[in-house]
């Protein structure tokens, strides 16, 4: 099978910062770091990131560029003969359509948010009231939704089905590069706002505030979350793209600049929103408790309707939220294909087809969870929040320490291989002393967030 490479270092890290990049950086870091103490979450999650996000992300590439497949056939190729490691497939694949059930209806939402500050029609609501019942409006709109939407869908399979180079790594390093200029921007411009350095210092230097509140165990835990799930490991999301490059590089110093860039937007989103909030929300933020998308869609939009010019910074802002949530999107919808490519005769085109209305289908539960079957709830979840907990809490973590244990167990491809893959290449290598952390404790961890994430 004659396979795509990408034509540029760039267009690889580009496009797996960008799926590793999603919307939880954007308000969910910015909300847990104001919840549990600014600057000294931020350094635990920094350093949960290390512990925890880059070897997996190694090992993610590895099996990716070992094998030269996706998560459908990785497994297969590299295990010995008799063993069942294959089998993780089903739930990787599970993982990322269960991700894209909500996360296309999250897209749209986005895309709504910005028509309403391009056109300035949501300029006339001031109170978080008020901006709390235009949310209600919308997603209570079960037309609007399924046509943005379905917006999403076309328009991101039809990136994918154009191919790897011409499609998905064109598109991206764009969206991607547009995104980071769009954010340094709105960086610069909030700093300036009358009230900035009380939000800045809040942001930026240390305090055991949080740790009063929440004790040091919730802060950790919080940071030790936050740090793991942000980089979307462990159903096959950035395998694929460990699929599409060479020997050339080091896997470890490509996972530390992709991980630099996911890091690099949840720090900027904080240095947009903190000094906002201070500015014009009496330096209230939010807290731990108010994590998702109440958050976005009122008090910030409060903030953007109050400043001076907010119907333009609030315009660009969504923007830069758009391409966040399509940077996903696009990445997940190409593993999605892959999967399909390597395990029938199908060609890209037809695949995108399929998965299309596929994904029309699947979607329509999460849009309908607000309104017609706003009924059905499991402990209080709706559908969107069980999709969402299903692959947060449950098959990212499970897929993980299955990577993790292929990587470093003697039972599975095994710590040889493993190393010897991971450090091919220039560039930064992984320590050998690091093995006993890796097969031992790291996936101790794993297990330890896998419960505290399900209980």
């Amino acid at each position: 099978m004659n396979r795509e490479k990408f034509s540029s270092r760039l267009g690889f890290i580009l496009i797996s910062a960008g799926c590793a990049i999603g919307l939880g950086n954007v308000y969910r870091f910015p909300i847990l770091a104001g919840s549990y103490g600014g600057a000294l979450f931020v350094l635990i999650y920094i350093g949960f990131l290390l512990l925890l996000g880059l070897p997996i992300m190694t090992m993610e590439l590895s099996v990716g560029r070992a094998s030269q497949r996706s998560i459908a056939s990785s497994f297969d190729k590299l295990e010995k003969p008799g063993q069942k490691w294959h089998l993780i497939k089903y739930l990787g694949i599970a993982g990322n359509y269960i991700l894209m059930m909500f996360y296309t209806t999250i897209s749209a939402w986005m895309i709504i948010y910005f028509c309403k500050y391009a056109s300035g029609s949501i300029l006339e609501y001031t109170t978080a009231e008020e901006l709390g019942n235009v949310f209600g409006e919308v997603v209570s709109n079960s037309g609007l939704l399924f046509m943005f939407n379905a917006i999403v869908i076309l328009v991101c399979f039809g990136i994918c089905s154009l191919g790897l180079q011409n499609g998905v790594e064109k598109i991206t390093k764009g969206m991607m590069l547009a995104l980071l200029v769009l954010m340094i921007a709105l960086a610069i411009y909030s700093c300036t706002l009358s009230n900035a350095a009380e939000g800045l210092k809040f942001y930026l230097i240390p305090n055991t505030d949080g740790i009063k509140q929440y004790g040091l165990w919730q802060v950790i835990t919080a940071a030790m979350g936050q740090a793991f799930f942000t980089l979307s490991i462990g159903i096959g999301s950035i395998a694929i793209f460990g699929s599409y490059i060479d020997k050339e590089r080091s896997l470890t110093g490509e996972a530390i600049t992709i991980m630099s860039l996911d890091t690099f937007v949840a720090l900027t989103s904080g240095l947009i929103i903190f000094p906002a909030c201070f500015t014009y929300n009496n330096g209230v933020t939010a807290d731990a408790s108010t994590v998702g998308a109440s958050f976005l869609f009122t008090t910030l939009s409060s903030i953007f309707n109050a400043m001076p010019g907010g119907r333009i910074i609030g315009a660009l802002f969504f923007v830069f939220m758009i391409f966040a949530a399509l940077s996903t999107v696009i990445a997940v919808f190409e593993n999605i294909i892959s999967f399909w490519l390597e395990l029938t005769k199908f060609n890209r085109k037809t695949v995108s087809i399929i998965n299309i209305i596929l994904m029309l289908v699947l979607t329509a539960p999460c849009i309908l969870g607000f309104t017609a079957w706003s009924g059905f709830q499991i402990g209080g979840k709706g559908i969107m929040d069980l999709e969402d907990f299903l692959v947060s809490n449950v098959l990212l973590p499970v897929g993980s320490l299955v990577y993790v244990l292929f990587c470093t167990s003697r039972y599975g491809w095994g710590w040889n291989k493993y190393f010897e893959e991971v450090n091919a290449g220039k560039g930064l290598k992984m320590a050998k002393w690091l093995r006993p952390y890796l097969s031992f404790v790291l996936p101790l961890i794993i297990i330890v967030i896998l419960v505290i994430s399900v209980f």
